[in-house]
């Protein structure tokens, strides 16, 4: 196997994808991946009592259309996301319940946020996702940060904590690190904003029985041989009929290499001839989002009975943007988890585990009362704490990339092709744009 047709560097979604579509059209191939397991940005550790943790990506929902092919291909059993009872909004150190999407609040903040939902929402539907920076207003657009638009057009400062949590929510990022163009194409790669926000009829509808880890190793089987673990590149040296490929301790040979990791680690590897100056800029321009997930873990889902849905959306008091019920109607133990997104993230991990663990049954004791107190166990990951991601849930755009760069990042070069969520023109930053770009890469590849 030191020569293939393909060797596929990373073992996420995007480089899996890539490699069951080779694998079904009779080519060579090997993943060399650098963990230990299948993944990459999705990870399911099973705790005590084989309790199935989602550290990473979790949800699919209504068109991701791929992911739903997969769990039926499969026999991969979902079920949705626990919604049921009242949601709790903590906004200015006061928490209050509501049921739906927006939160109750006063009647012109409530104007301001419909208004601002719907015109980027139409601004994005005119966003042309193959090609965003050919929109008439791109240049305007990426020049202007998300948080100055907001700053602009949402003039009560409720109505700004609202939408700077859903978009933090969104993005991982803050907003006054993201390109507003970028913000569109992300938008309208997800459809719109309900989608992106919604849990029913949206992005976080459905979950996946066992875990999301279980349907990319259901995706790997019948090519388990073709897999390498503990395997990061080093380098990769291309003729014009051969590619080699090193690691620290071995060398691989291939016609063609797909590179499915994030932007910010295929800027690591040492590439000979040099990639064009746009790749190696572009790589450097394209920072990881921040996310960390706190899960408290109880024997009982206590706040269900008490009319509660576990949700819980609030502002920069709190150390989390939101909160969500994270099992299953039917499980006999209750999990609620926290995202702490952006700078909030940052603050938080300056904390100890012990530390966080604290804060979190604080947090719960606000919004549930004194049974939060009683927890059976606490787990917590930091994603730009991970060596082989930097970060979650993807890449963000700057101002300014996409309209110098354009789309430089999934540009083939030589015999080096680019697939990961970040390429993804469709739902790009999920799970569904990795299995897209990853199924892109290779039919590229079968129809070079």
């Amino acid at each position: 196997m030191n020569h293939v047709d393909v060797i596929i560097i990373g073992g996420g979604f995007a480089g899996v994808s890539a490699a069951r579509k080779l694998y079904r059209a009779g080519k060579s191939f090997l993943i060399l991946e650098a963990r230990d397991r299948l993944g990459g940005r999705v990870y399911t550790k099973d705790i005590a009592d084989g309790i199935p943790l989602d550290l990473g990506g979790q949800w699919i929902g209504p068109t991701q259309d791929r992911m739903y092919e997969l769990v039926e291909e499969y026999g991969i059993e979902t079920y949705p996301t626990y919604i049921k009872g009242k949601s709790v909004m903590d906004l200015n150190k006061k928490i209050s319940t509501y049921t739906g999407l927006i939160p109750k609040v006063d009647p012109i903040s409530l104007i301001y946020i419909d208004i601002t939902i719907k015109r980027l929402n139409r601004m994005a539907q005119s966003i042309d996702t193959q090609a965003p920076w050919s929109h008439p207003k791109a240049a305007k657009w990426d020049a202007m940060t998300l948080s100055s638009y907001i700053s602009k057009h949402v003039k009560t400062k409720k109505a700004r904590s609202i939408m700077i949590t859903a978009m933090e929510t969104v993005l991982a990022c803050a907003p006054e690190e993201v390109s507003l163009l970028h913000v569109l194409f992300y938008i309208r790669s997800g459809k719109d904003i309900d989608t992106l926000l919604n849990i029913e009829n949206g992005a976080q509808q459905d979950r996946i029985r066992g875990g999301m880890q279980g349907v990319v190793e259901h995706m790997s089987v019948g090519f388990e041989d073709r897999i390498l673990y503990n395997a990061a590149v080093k380098s990769i040296k291309q003729s014009e009929s051969q590619c080699t490929v090193r690691t620290e301790d071995h060398t691989y040979y291939s016609s063609k290499v797909v590179v499915a990791i994030p932007p910010i680690l295929a800027g690591r590897i040492q590439c000979d001839p040099p990639l064009s100056l746009d790749k190696r800029q572009v790589f450097q321009k394209i920072p990881m989002g921040i996310v960390v997930k706190c899960y408290a873990i109880y024997k009982q889902p206590f706040w269900r009975q008490a009319g509660f849905s576990g949700e819980v959306v609030t502002d920069e008091h709190s150390p989390y943007q939101t909160i969500f019920d994270n099992a299953a109607e039917d499980a006999d133990y209750g999990m609620l988890m926290g995202f702490a997104l952006a700078d909030r993230a940052t603050q938080l991990m300056r904390l100890s585990q012990l530390d966080r663990k604290a804060l979190m049954i604080k947090t719960l004791e606000r919004y549930f009362g004194a049974q939060s107190k009683d927890i059976w166990m606490y787990e917590d990951l930091c994603w730009a704490e991970e060596e082989f991601s930097q970060g979650c849930y993807t890449g963000y755009f700057p101002t300014g990339v996409w309209t110098r760069y354009k789309d430089a990042l999934r540009t083939v070069e030589g015999n080096i092709h680019w697939a990961g969520t970040e390429t993804a023109t469709v739902w790009n930053g999920y799970i569904e744009g990795a299995v897209r770009s990853g199924e892109r890469a290779a039919q590229e590849i079968l129809t070079s």
